[in-house]
């Protein structure tokens, strides 16, 4: 970092030293003879989800070409580290290295991800929301090692922990008020150190189940980076990057290395960022982007895999800051040669989870995809694969709690379904968080407030065919604090089978145990009752393929509009 008074120091110094010994030489060749910038690359990724294998569909293409795979990303970072001095390189990564990951690591707790990325050179990651997926306890066995407490070592080895740091600088021990795990750590390059400090987003709470985050507290990004930007400072750290599980989102028209119109909470993060900060590696959103923010260079290498970014900086060898610092995302194509050692590890797991991945469980007539219509000119819509889901939620419930409506949270929609058979590898990718169901008692006022909440959360629940409701787009949106105040859902629209919903009467809904708990701001669920929690989401969902294949789109007709359906 430029400090002003410091060039105003060495002017003076130069004066005394021309008044002492006569003129200074400053011929071209002394001035080369200065000590050159330390080159130092960064290589980053963010989001990868346990994608061992190339994803499917349009989660395997970026930039119109197909992409992805560790077998691919691992040689990728070869040659790139080959490119720059392999000494001088450094990896990194911005979070949800694991959590809603296909079955081939989720089967495992995601221990092939980490040997994986262990494998192919990681050195630090911050900790992402998915991280905490099943809690604290199991974020710490996976960086420290040991055989998970229930299954044990699933395939049969030891598990050895992660050959990476994770590093979590703003989830604290409640308790204790300490950091769950390191939040900073310092690499020495060529006698020049870089530090490194990680986080995930403020909002973790809010987005993982109560059990994974009971007994930590999260704090505000910047706030905690400037915070551990001063510690690093203290110990002489000038050339400071922060690995935030945190993004933004930049224009459509925006290509991979470019920052359109860039949105989002990064954005606001960063303005708040010390300047001694350089270089934000961020995540979250699945973006990728290349921008310079307030004079940091902010990066995002959307998701899977499918990039690296290649990220150059120039260090000072006297001051030790970042002189320069520049970045590429650099696709992970498929057109150079796997890594044997990655194909071996995947070969090894895949025999260890033999036939039951590809045991088919249903068939479906046509593609269905998890995509959101266009509701009033926001992707806030219906999608046909959430809305299957909900209506098997409400099959596997209807007779057995009596149960007469279902809402799926979007967030929990991770794949779309190809026509044709359906495995249980597929589905388990559709629907990876072996969430419990649970259904609930709610009064028809309540189910109103719940409605009011997407447009206070910004996210669609996804209703089973029992359920019907007009939306009108020039309602009032209801506040955190007063989602029921909006006005946003036509009252006296909503049905149940058909029938108008009573705002006194008392209804049994069946959600996940992730929405059951407040998750994705649906505080509103909490004030359910007569809980029962039932079978796990995936099997519910494996069920309905079964009995119902060949299986087709649900009708996108759950939720209208005034423009669709005139007030009467």
């Amino acid at each position: 970092m430029f400090i002003p008074g410091m060039r105003r120091a060495a002017v003076g110094l130069t004066a005394l030293a021309v008044a002492a010994f006569g003129a200074v030489a400053t011929s071209p060749e002394q001035a080369d003879a200065r000590p050159k910038p330390v080159d130092v690359t960064l290589l980053a990724l963010n989001d990868f989800h346990g994608n061992l294998e190339p994803p499917s569909g349009s989660s395997g293409t970026i930039a119109g070409q197909t992409a992805g795979g560790v077998e691919f990303l691992a040689t990728h970072l070869a040659e790139l580290r080959a490119a720059a001095k392999k000494k001088n390189t450094i990896t990194v990564a911005a979070g949800d290295l694991i959590g809603a990951s296909p079955l081939l690591s989720a089967a495992f707790h995601d221990e092939p991800t980490i040997e994986a990325l262990s494998m192919a050179g990681l050195d630090y990651a911050s900790v992402g929301n998915h991280e905490f997926d099943e809690g604290a306890a199991e974020l710490l066995r996976i960086q420290n090692g040991g055989c998970h407490p229930v299954d044990g070592c699933v395939d049969g080895t030891p598990y050895r922990g992660a050959g990476f740091q994770y590093l979590s600088a703003n989830a604290f021990k409640t308790a204790t008020g300490k950091p769950l795990m390191a939040p900073y750590a310092i690499h020495k390059v060529q006698g020049v150190k870089v530090g490194f400090i990680g986080m995930t987003l403020e909002g973790t709470p809010q987005i993982v189940s109560q059990q994974g985050v009971a007994g930590l507290s999260f704090a505000d990004e910047a706030d905690t980076a400037n915070r551990y930007a001063r510690e690093l400072r203290r110990k002489g750290v000038e050339a400071i990057v922060v690995l935030l599980h945190e993004g933004g989102t930049q224009a459509a028209t925006g290509g991979i290395n470019d920052c359109v119109g860039m949105t989002g909470p990064i954005v606001d993060i960063t303005n708040r960022m010390d300047p001694s900060i350089d270089v934000v590696v961020s995540g979250h959103t699945h973006q990728a982007y290349n921008c310079d923010i307030n004079g940091k260079l902010v990066t995002s290498a959307s998701s899977f895999g499918r990039l690296v970014t290649d990220i150059d900086l120039k260090i000072d060898r006297h001051s030790g800051d970042v002189v320069s610092a520049a970045a590429n995302n650099v696709v992970v194509t498929r057109d150079v040669a796997k890594d044997p050692r990655q194909t071996a590890l995947i070969n090894r797991y895949k025999t260890v989870l033999g036939p039951v991945a590809g045991r088919q469980v249903g068939v479906t007539s046509q593609a269905i995809t998890r995509s959101q219509e266009t509701l009033f000119g926001t992707s806030l819509g219906e999608s046909p694969l959430g809305n299957l889901i909900a209506d098997a939620q409400l099959a596997a419930t209807d007779d057995e709690q009596n149960a007469v409506a279902a809402f799926m949270n979007p967030g929990g929609v991770r794949a779309d379904l190809d026509a044709g058979p359906v495995t249980y590898e597929e589905a388990f990718t559709v629907q990876p968080f072996a969430n419990n169901l649970v259904t609930l008692d709610l009064t028809g006022a309540q189910l109103y407030c719940v409605l009011e909440q997407q447009f206070v959360t910004g996210r669609t629940l996804y209703p089973s065919a029992t359920v019907g409701y007009v939306v009108d787009p020039n309602g009032t949106t209801g506040t955190v604090a007063e989602p029921c105040a909006g006005t946003r859902v036509v009252r006296g629209s909503l049905t149940l089978g058909g029938t108008a919903v009573d705002t006194a009467a008392t209804y049994r809904v069946t959600v996940n145990n992730f929405l059951a708990g407040g998750g994705d701001g649906f505080s509103a669920l909490t004030a359910g009752t007569n809980l029962v929690t039932g079978q796990i989401d995936l099997d519910a969902f494996v069920d309905y393929l079964t009995a119902q294949s060949p299986v087709s789109a649900p009708t996108l007709d759950r939720i209208r509009t005034t423009a669709e359906v005139p007030a009467a």
